[in-house]
């Protein structure tokens, strides 16, 4: 894959199957060079394997659910300037009927068991601001007072001036008579133009936000995660609340807390099983509410009243994704595994089924009865559907034929034992033809707690088709590989995730003889960033590095990013002498490495002055290093940024390795 073939990158949503059992609907997007932004539209696709076909056609169109009844789908379209909207179509086609009308956009949203109404959340924005007084722009708006830790998030921006509340709107006829504008007259010459949008009911009120949300079996009540509790501006912690229906339409109803006060949650994830109770993902965050490190999400339900939720998953074995939905045998659910994601049920008992498993991870699943239809990523596809029967998943699409054709280098797996006895475990990529020793680079995942996997990555294709050898691994700290092992770097940063890194890039060098280890690059982002800049500063042998979005001071971090306020006292500590002990800004007058750094300009997670300190230092210090800041973009850049800026990423990222790092296929000048 070169870097001009981005638009190739063709991803799918979680699937929604017709309740008749005889096909699925999906979300098909890719990043698009023209548009400079990500397309897409939505597909059906027959689950008797006789094909797919697109079925919408607007600019960015996601997140599709049929009706429970089957007359209806829902779906997000996005248009090329605004925010995005619920939109209704009839299930067998036709023109998309508007549901929403939200300043900012919706984000969560389902229907009702009885297919009449659909709950959704949207952030109100406080008056004055966002667009809400004509003509007023955002330089223009008063100052914002703030009194809490957190108020910003990356992405997003400010977050305490435009909560997100819960909203029940009643879905109209797809088949009924459009609206029309009314005309001007004498007595009317300036009438309001009608939207035709129905108003929906507002269920929420206060200070807080709203997440996930589900329907009771009856259609009487709401689920919905949120954070109400005195304590939330200082812990991660958040709840269940019921919102009973049953009220006056003319006011909010209360909001009924279900989880808790035994435990604090972080629960991202609801449902109710066929019975009343309640599933919900979620991580345990300890006593004090931010014991987040290493914590998988886990499995729980409420189903006996007034007593505290079960754990159904073993925390030190099992990490799961959040992704959760509830039939009558059980929950199915993803679990990380060694760099695959895999579907499991799970039953009110414990008993867990594996599902889908084999080199893919599993992204989104969805059941109507003992029909499964799953969406993953394999190690030659950005994203595919699958159907689940008794012989195993059959691929029911190839949406990434393309990016084959233009051709994928195989991973191969390997183990390496590290110098303290435990595993590390990764992946090497080798370029295909060529008969000189490869320069190699290592690349560092972020996270921490993450994992790299068997999927398709763009970013290791394209080094590899530029002539590196890649070599990644998923070192302590990683997820996938249980708890001990993703808690094994807390207030340790840079100590056996180091040794790990190194230890695999060693064990891949000593097995593959067409690996050139005189010739080694090491690069990373955020969290990548940081063991980069760790390693650079601790290890020599480097030719170049490239240091992208990183977690590079953690004293600067506290009180300038969204995460501030909990990210660095849990994995770097407080106490400041512990605290530069694990910071490469504290290490970079050892750094000798010519390195690049890159940022993007509207980065919250870790922000642009982490970076730039990083290369004022480095500078300062006569080391070769330039800074390349990305405007308009956020800590996502090289996932979901524009397109273009995502291909001059990639240009630039080979110009630095062609100057320091050359290969046959990247020479450089």
């Amino acid at each position: 894959m070169k870097p001009s073939d981005l638009p190739l990158l063709s991803s799918v949503s979680r699937p929604t199957i017709h309740p008749d059992g005889t096909r699925a609907v999906t979300a098909v997007s890719r990043p698009d060079l023209v548009a400079d932004r990500a397309v897409g539209q939505l597909w059906s696709v027959m689950l008797d394997g006789s094909g797919a076909r697109r079925i919408t056609r607007g600019v960015s169109d996601s997140s599709p659910r049929f009706s429970p009844d089957g007359s209806l789908l829902a779906f997000v379209r996005s248009p090329a300037e605004g925010p995005g909207q619920l939109h209704i179509m009839a299930a067998g086609g036709g023109e998309p009927l508007q549901v929403t009308d939200q300043k900012l956009g919706i984000g969560a949203w389902r229907w009702s068991p009885d297919s009449r109404t659909i709950a959704f959340t949207a952030a109100v924005a406080e008056e004055g601001r966002y667009g809400t007084v004509t003509n007023l722009g955002p330089s223009a708006e008063p100052p914002r007072r703030i009194t809490t830790l957190k108020y910003r998030s990356n992405g997003f921006g400010y977050t305490s001036d435009r909560r997100r509340h819960v909203f029940l709107v009643e879905v109209p006829r797809v088949d009924g008579e459009p609206p029309y504008a009314t005309a001007p007259s004498v007595q009317n010459p300036k009438p309001d133009i009608a939207a035709g949008v129905p108003e929906p009911r507002r269920l929420s009120d206060g200070d807080f936000d709203h997440g996930a949300l589900a329907f009771s079996p009856d259609g009487s009540t709401i689920a919905v995660v949120s954070a109400r509790h005195a304590e939330r501006d200082l812990d991660l912690a958040n709840d269940i609340f019921a919102i009973d229906l049953r009220t006056s339409a003319d006011e909010v109803p209360t909001a009924i807390q279900v989880t808790g006060p035994n435990r604090r949650y972080g629960i991202s994830s609801v449902e109710y099983g066929p019975g009343g109770e309640l599933w919900f993902t979620g991580g345990d965050l300890g006593e004090n509410g931010v014991d987040f490190v290493g914590r998988g999400e886990q499995l729980w339900i409420s189903d006996v009243r007034g007593e505290s939720a079960r754990l159904l998953t073993d925390p030190a074995t099992t990490d799961l994704d959040g992704e959760l939905l509830v039939t009558a045998e059980g929950a199915l659910v993803h679990a990380l595994d060694r760099g695959r994601v895999h579907l499991l049920r799970i039953s009110s008992d414990r008993t867990v089924s594996p599902i889908v498993t084999g080199d893919l991870e599993v992204h989104g699943t969805d059941a109507v009865e003992d029909v499964i239809v799953v969406s993953y990523t394999a190690p030659a596809s950005m994203g595919e559907l699958g159907l689940v029967a008794s012989g195993g998943m059959h691929p029911l699409t190839d949406f990434s034929a393309s990016l084959r054709n233009v051709g994928v280098t195989p991973l191969e797996e390997l183990s390496v034992t590290a110098r303290d006895g435990s595993e590390v475990h990764g992946w090497v990529l080798t370029p295909i033809d060529q008969e000189e020793p490869h320069p190699v680079l290592l690349v560092i995942h972020g996270g921490p707690f993450t994992q790299w996997g068997v999927s398709f990555f763009d970013e290791a294709q394209v080094y590899v088709d530029a002539g590196y050898a890649v070599v990644m691994c998923n070192p302590r700290g990683s997820a996938g590989y249980g708890e001990a092992h993703g808690r094994a770097i807390r207030q340790r940063m840079g100590t056996v995730d180091f040794t790990d890194v190194i230890d695999f890039l060693e064990g891949a060098l000593a097995r593959h003889p067409m690996l050139d280890g005189g010739r080694v690059g090491v690069m990373g982002g955020s969290y990548g960033g940081y063991l980069t800049a760790w390693t650079i500063a601790n290890d020599h042998r480097f030719a170049g590095a490239i240091v992208e979005r990183g977690y590079l001071d953690p004293e600067a971090f506290v009180g300038t990013s969204d995460i501030g306020s909990f990210f660095s006292d849990e994995y770097t500590g407080t106490d400041p002498r512990l605290m530069r002990e694990q910071s490469p800004q504290a290490l970079v007058g050892q750094v000798t490495t010519p390195t690049l750094v890159i940022h993007s300009e509207e980065d919250l997670r870790c922000p642009l002055s982490q970076g730039e300190r990083f290369y004022a230092a480095l500078k300062r210090n006569g080391v070769d290093t330039e800074l390349l800041i990305f405007p308009g973009e956020n800590h996502e850049l090289s996932r979901s940024g524009r397109p273009r800026h995502r291909l001059q990423r990639f240009d630039a990222v080979l110009e630095w390795w062609a100057r320091y790092l050359p290969s046959v296929a990247n020479p450089g000048t």
